[in-house]
């Protein structure tokens, strides 16, 4: 824009020298069109008007007065390309009133007569045209009501792919009467449909399509098209805007389902489980055939997050991806619906695009369609963005740009198929902005004018877009005068046939147990409590091992490295002194060679924040990675670790679509700091902690969050475990926090061993990572085990002689520990709490019971009284206590409550675990500091 402002301050651009010539080289001159100058251009094209008009033609032209205004015809041609989209016929209401672009005028290039020819070798097809031809041509193409801006590709090959659609023969949108009837045909059963719900649920929120039903006669169009293109599975993502109208006309969800549901049925726990949710935020599956092509199509659930959905589809259609092999995404597409404002709004939207290029993220490309109603619940344009369009957020990917008006259906359905063709051809992602308007307000039980009178006074006018494509058809001789109102009462009264059927409606039992979850199934309390088998055999241990630890000749790997993996090879020779990222390889290593998948996620994952991981081995001299999981076998499951983009609500909510889509895959996402899981809680409270108890959606999905109180300051300290717990009944999730690499690869094992999925959070540590205690033996992988849930102390006293319980979690065990040994207290115990919830209550009481002289027990954590766990616990450590016939409530022993997670002075971090620490065990501390 700023660009521009400068030209009309220094008048055409042709005037001045040294131009970009990028696509002037329509004309084949011959010339390199980002290096050529003026003159040079000047040259060609004199050259070639010569050469056409003949040597005998020659002597009678004026060659370089010919040329200069072929340059000149052609930089408005370019204008044209770039700017044209704002002279385009987009608003269906007609209130974007926008001044023409002056430099969109035959005059702003120097043409005073629209009589004049000019040469263009075969631009717009044209050898050699008028000025009128041209302008007529440029206008039709860009200024009707479609307007395209693809000039921001750097792209040549792009640029020229949707320029042929655009002007070349394939411009003109073209369908065929019956064609254009189906079109209809889908515009007005959105339309009778938003109607009917209306008159049957007066005053009910349903978020209707009303004033954007081009949109389903699209969504047709890219099933169709998308088939015919090799597409057989396409995931839906969108808000609750016209999502009723999408899952009774586009995804062929029984109108009677839905109407069972407004009666109050099948979203009912009592029909199908789990908690049920409003029908707005509702998905479904299902199966649709065009031209023989059968395409499966899924819509995700969402919830009134705008645009939270978007991560979660793209991480969906990525692990189809994977399951199928199908590396470039042909077959695979993902398709999110956006409101303007949310778009434009909504920083998550610039996530997904950011990821849409990335290797291990990407997805083949996004079919973006906004529903573009010109207003945010009640803020109009002006003031919910500081661009011209909601979609310029998608030039940061230089997407292309598809501007279409809504009340011209065929222009949409024809943006729909060259988006589909366009991202079949490149992989990358397209925007459609189909600007429309909203005939009610937020809901239908809003009042619009309060806000927006006048728009709404244009829309109180304005007639239905079956009447205005009704009209158009019957102009064409397509429709005769009854069609649309015969196709009308046909639909309407299958709509009443439905409504009634509705009232003996019987759901089925849900079928989030069918396809890839198949063997899977909804855990019982048994289930929950039983001990899984995760040890491996020694042969499995000793493969690993020499994976592990084996390097290539070829490969120049960093020399502390090299010293980490000696250290490695011998803790794992020898089986002793094996710590935290060697007891996790071994978990993936294992799960691999066992026939499943594992990816993990997140920044600096290869490495390992803290240089702990070392899952990928980087050659000092070429570059080049190495991933040793990764070459144990060819073919078949593997081992997959992404170095994220700086990015936890976009990844994370990939990740979590990826675990909903492949149940056989341990899908990790870890934080570069468990404090920076802040950024995602819109994922965590919305889909990882409740979509299981809304839409019947289980996940697998491993959250690994280093956490530990190591004098770090207020950031670096909390992975904030109270968020997660407050967040847990129901069986929803699990809560860890673990202290021995055995117990940690046991629980990752666990994770995909059981005939059930749910969510794992694991409080992972800093300072354990490398701790002499946090070690374990090779006993402990190999043979017979499985994960504890709590763990006993390291020199524990007698169960008959423990007189004191310190019950805790996490690294703060082994500062306890010490402290009691160094004092030589016989009579204090210490168990760490190693899964927090489901809280192991049962091993806890059979423990109590056993200590019969028991005189107090003690809670003791890092974190401030009001965060970590104590709030959590103190309820059910009282129960167990009581089951286990111990008359004494728990005590609290740790740092008082604060508003910031820690502080930011080691001096006073240092006095404040000393005084907890001391606290816990019942000593004296000199300077408690408190």
């Amino acid at each position: 824009m700023d660009a521009m402002s400068v030209e009309r301050e220094q008048g055409p651009s042709w005037a001045r020298d040294n131009w970009p010539i990028s696509e002037l080289d329509d004309a084949n001159l011959g010339l390199d069109p980002t290096q050529a100058t003026l003159e040079e251009v000047k040259e060609k094209v004199a050259a070639a008007i010569q050469q056409t008009a003949g040597a005998s033609a020659a002597t009678d032209i004026d060659v370089q007065k010919a040329a200069d205004a072929s340059i000149r015809a052609m930089m408005l041609i370019r204008t044209y390309r770039v700017r044209g989209h704002l002279a385009a016929r987009l608003d269906p209401l007609g209130l974007a009133h926008h001044e023409f672009p002056k430099e969109l005028t035959p005059e702003w290039h120097g043409f005073t007569s629209l009589d004049e020819k000019v040469w263009l070798g075969g631009v717009l097809g044209f050898q050699k045209a008028s000025i009128a031809q041209i302008v007529g041509v440029l206008q039709a193409n860009y200024c009707g009501t479609v307007g395209v801006e693809y000039m921001h590709i750097n792209d040549l090959e792009e640029r020229r792919f949707l320029q042929d659609r655009v002007e070349g023969k394939d411009a003109e949108i073209h369908f065929t009467p019956e064609g254009k009837q189906a079109i209809l045909a889908k515009v007005i059963e959105g339309e009778q449909w938003e109607k009917f719900l209306a008159r049957k649920y007066v005053g009910t929120k349903r978020f209707g399509l009303d004033g954007g039903e081009s949109m389903i006669p699209a969504l047709e169009a890219v099933i169709k098209y998308g088939g015919q293109m090799g597409v057989t599975e396409m995931t839906i993502g969108m808000a609750h805007r016209g999502r009723l109208n999408v899952l009774a006309n586009v995804m062929g969800k029984p109108y009677r389902a839905i109407f069972h549901e407004f009666a109050g049925g099948a979203s009912n726990p009592e029909d199908v489980g789990g908690s049920g949710d409003v029908k707005y935020h509702l998905g479904t599956s299902s199966d649709r055939e065009f031209d023989g092509n059968n395409v499966h199509l899924s819509l995700v659930p969402n919830p009134s997050h705008l645009e939270a959905v978007d991560p979660v589809v793209l991480g969906k259609c990525r692990a189809v991806m994977t399951l199928r092999g199908d590396k470039h995404g042909k077959t695979v597409l993902p398709i999110l619906l956006h409101g303007d404002a949310a778009f434009a709004g909504q920083g998550i939207v610039a996530e997904c695009l950011m990821m849409s290029g990335l290797q291990g993220y990407a997805t083949g490309g996004t079919l973006h369609f906004v529903i573009n109603n010109q207003i945010g619940f009640t803020t109009s344009p002006q003031f919910a963005r500081s661009s011209p369009y909601p979609s310029d957020i998608a030039k940061s990917i230089q997407a292309p740009i598809l501007h279409v008006n809504g009340d011209d259906p065929e222009a949409v359905t024809w943006a729909c198929k060259v988006a589909i063709e366009y991202r079949q051809t490149f992989g990358r992602d397209i925007v459609i902005d189909m600007w429309c308007y909203r005939r009610f307000g937020h809901n239908e039980s809003d009042e619009p004018k309060f806000t927006q009178p006048i728009m709404y006074d244009a829309i109180g006018k304005h007639r239905p877009i079956s009447e205005v494509y009704s009209e158009r058809l019957r102009d064409e001789g397509v429709i005769d005068g009854d069609w649309a109102s015969s196709h009308q009462s046909e639909f309407v009264a299958h709509l009443e046939e439905e409504f009634e059927a509705g009232n003996d409606y019987e759901p089925a039992k849900a079928d989030w147990f069918g396809g890839r979850w198949a063997n899977l199934t909804v855990p019982d309390e048994d289930d929950r409590r039983r001990n899984t088998g995760t040890a491996i055999e020694p042969d499995c241990y000793d493969k690993l091992t020499e994976v592990l630890t084996h390097v290539p000749e070829d490969l120049d790997i960093h020399k502390t490295l090299g010293r980490i993996l000696k250290a490695k090879k011998k803790a794992l020779t020898t089986g002793e002194g094996i710590d935290w990222a060697t007891g996790e390889a071994l978990a993936f290593g294992s799960l691999v060679l066992d026939g499943y998948q594992v990816r993990l996620s997140g920044q600096d994952s290869g490495r390992g924040t803290f240089s702990q991981r070392h899952a990928v081995w980087v050659d000092q001299k070429t570059g080049e990675k190495f991933i040793p999981l990764r070459e144990m076998r060819t073919g078949g499951p593997r081992f997959e670790v992404r170095d994220s983009p700086l990015s936890e609500y976009g990844v994370l909510g990939f990740e979590y679509g990826y675990s909903i889509a492949d149940p056989m895959t341990l899908n990790l996402w870890e934080a570069q700091f468990g404090d920076f899981v802040n950024g995602a809680q819109i994922m965590i409270d919305q889909f990882i902690s409740s979509g299981e108890a809304k839409w019947l959606r289980a996940s697998g999905l491993v959250m690994l969050l280093p956490h530990g109180y190591e004098g770090q300051g207020p950031e670096h300290s909390s992975a904030r475990p109270e968020r997660f717990l407050q967040l847990c009944a129901e069986d929803n999730m699990q809560v860890c926090n673990i202290t021995t690499p055995a117990n940690y690869f046991h629980v990752l094992r666990r994770q995909m061993m059981r005939d059930f999925r749910k969510p794992l959070i694991i409080m992972t540590p800093k300072s354990l990572l490398r701790h002499k205690q946090a070690v374990s033996n090779r006993d402990e992988f190999v043979g017979e085990g499985h994960f504890f849930r709590i763990k006993s102390d390291l020199n524990p006293p007698a169960p008959t002689e423990t007189k004191r319980l310190v019950l805790c979690t996490g690294k703060v065990a082994y500062e306890l520990m010490d402290a009691r040994d160094e004092a030589g207290d016989e009579h204090t115990q210490i168990v760490r709490i190693e899964q927090l919830y489901p809280f192991p209550s049962e091993p806890l009481v059979k423990r109590l019971k056993e200590m019969t002289n028991l005189e107090e027990v003690v809670w003791a954590q890092e974190e401030p009284k009001n965060q970590g766990y104590w709030f959590f616990v103190d309820p059910l450590i009282e129960q167990c206590l009581a089951d286990a016939g111990h008359d004494m409530r728990p005590i609290y022993a740790g740092r008082p409550p604060s508003a910031s997670p820690a502080t930011g002075l080691a001096s006073r971090h240092k006095k404040q675990q000393a005084a907890l620490i001391a606290d816990a065990l019942g000593h004296s501390a000199t300077d408690t500091d408190k």
